[in-house]
């Protein structure tokens, strides 16, 4: 039996050697390159009287202007290397909307021209262990990228809840994207530790630590995902600043019509400082700060790969602790989280595919802020931005 046992275990390493050989000698190295572009023609049809929102693209633009504006343009290259081996490059223009006149912000030079960053540069090494893939680089993170973007699939017309916050979509760390079922694919994990900075080099010695399981059912039209992160911003024996975030989704996605809906919650520890009176001045006292946010959407095709919909609706509690009745105001220490204002979101449109690959999307925008203090009336108690768009989008490469 011994004996047996070894000639079988012989036959089975001669066999993976043969077939990794084969796999190899036929193997030829190549790359392709692809990219996407997204814009609109716009039209401000109502603006905030106090500029708020902070994160989204149309604050501090007056009502009436109007323009034609890229919002995103990506360049990307993939090469596989080996069977176990591949590379990512990709460059990205984004992120200039919003930004007010006379003001460069974004991807935008000293001149105010148009530039790319590298937002993707990493090497997968696949299958590391059976059905996990290693990656090392500045890659996607697992806050929304790897699974709720792509089921809500109008990227081109808003980012999701948490992006909108700037939770960080990429990030230069070390990944594993693995499935427990390799085969079938309908359940999986995402877990990351990254410098927290995006693009930008590493300022100070904390990580920020990602991870999210996913769950598919019914042929992977209900789709289910958790996710929870953590980073400290800022930690001495005095000032405990850090924050975390508990996110859950779940959709149900057919070719024809597709419903979805996000939430999460956000511990800002130590992350606003309270203003309140006293005699001689005002105190200012540091406080933790929990946000809140839920959306929902449906799309789907009205005439099958020519003319589809999509609506959605989110709403936004930045800090479900706020005392109005203590402090005047609150200043934010995280710049992801205006702490004074809730924020209504809706967007609507339509889809038009001429062909595969483009499309041309009217639609409109709409973000209501609601102030939390209690000293303020009228307009800037409550009041929105409105925006009327002709979105278009293109795909080359794949």
């Amino acid at each position: 039996m011994y004996l047996t046992l070894l000639t079988c275990m012989d036959i089975c390493l001669v066999y993976n050697v043969n077939a990794q050989s084969q796999t190899d000698s036929t193997f030829k190295p190549s790359g392709k390159l692809w990219g996407y572009s997204f814009g609109d023609y716009y039209y401000k049809g109502h603006s905030d009287s106090l500029s708020r929102g902070g994160a989204n693209q149309y604050t501090g633009i007056e009502k009436g202007r109007n323009a034609f504006q890229f919002r995103r343009i990506y360049l990307g290259y993939n090469y596989d290397i080996h069977p176990k081996f591949s590379a990512e490059l990709l460059l990205a223009a984004e992120d200039n909307a919003g930004a007010p006149s006379g003001v460069i912000g974004g991807d935008l030079t000293a001149n105010g021209k148009y530039t790319f960053y590298i937002k993707y540069a990493n090497l997968r090494w696949k299958n590391i262990w059976h059905g996990t893939d290693l990656v090392i680089g500045q890659s996607a993170t697992p806050v929304f990228s790897l699974v709720e973007e792509p089921v809500w699939g109008y990227r081109s017309i808003e980012r999701t809840i948490a992006d909108i916050r700037r939770m960080p979509s990429f990030d230069l760390g070390l990944s594993l994207q693995g499935k427990f079922d390799p085969e079938t694919g309908n359940y999986g994990y995402n877990l990351m530790v990254g410098n927290g900075s995006g693009a930008r080099p590493e300022t100070n010695k904390f990580k920020h630590f990602y991870g999210d399981v996913y769950a598919k059912f019914l042929d992977k039209r209900l789709v289910f995902s958790l996710f929870a992160d953590y980073e400290r911003l800022n930690w001495t024996p005095e000032f405990h600043h850090s924050r975390n975030m508990v996110k859950a989704f779940a959709a149900y996605t057919t070719p024809g019509i597709t419903f979805g809906v996000e939430a999460f919650k956000s511990h800002g520890q130590e992350d606003v400082v309270g203003l309140r009176p006293i005699i001689g001045g005002t105190a200012r006292d540091t406080l933790n700060a929990d946000a809140e946010g839920i959306s929902t959407y449906v799309r789907g095709q009205i005439l099958k790969d020519k003319l589809g919909f999509f609506a959605r609706s989110d709403w936004y509690n930045p800090d479900t602790k706020y005392n109005d009745k203590f402090y005047q105001v609150y200043n934010p220490l995280s710049s992801n989280f205006e702490p004074n204002n809730k924020e209504q979101f809706i967007t609507a449109g339509l889809d038009f595919t001429p062909i595969k690959n483009v499309h041309i999307m009217p639609n409109i925008w709409y973000n209501q802020y609601e102030s939390e203090r209690n000293d303020v009336t009228g307009k800037a108690r409550k009041d929105h931005d409105l925006v009327y768009r002709a979105t278009f989008y293109f795909v080359f490469g794949r």
